[in-house]
């Protein structure tokens, strides 16, 4: 199966932006929508953003207006700006198919945001 290599994670202090980056080992992003999900200590995994073959996006309510999810398929990459973060966006973020993640998980780079 395909693995995911995650990075871009970090502390960030309220209100801060940060870039991750998501980048797979063999070329599937032109086959599968690609989204980036996250889970919080206690808290099950979500589907935070949502990226389609051609582009379209979608985004959970929690993050809509703040976050804007990117992919290159040349590149097999796919990225999420996250701007004006708050602190309960401090999570594990992890990238997959979607909404189905059906892909064996990547680490995962973690994302704090805390003054």
């Amino acid at each position: 199966q395909v693995q995911f290599a995650e990075s871009g994670g970090g502390l960030v202090q309220p209100g801060g932006s940060l870039r991750l980056s998501c980048a797979a080992a063999e070329s599937i992003f032109s086959l599968y929508t690609m989204g980036w999900y996250r889970q919080a200590p206690g808290k099950q995994r979500e589907l935070v953003a949502q990226i389609t073959r051609i582009g379209t996006t979608n985004y959970a309510d929690s993050v809509k207006g703040r976050f804007t999810i990117s992919r290159d398929n040349a590149k097999n990459t796919v990225a999420l700006q996250m701007n004006s973060l708050k602190p309960e966006d401090t999570a594990v973020y992890s990238c997959n198919t979607a909404p189905s993640a059906t892909m064996r998980w990547g680490q995962g780079t973690q994302v704090t945001v805390s003054s």
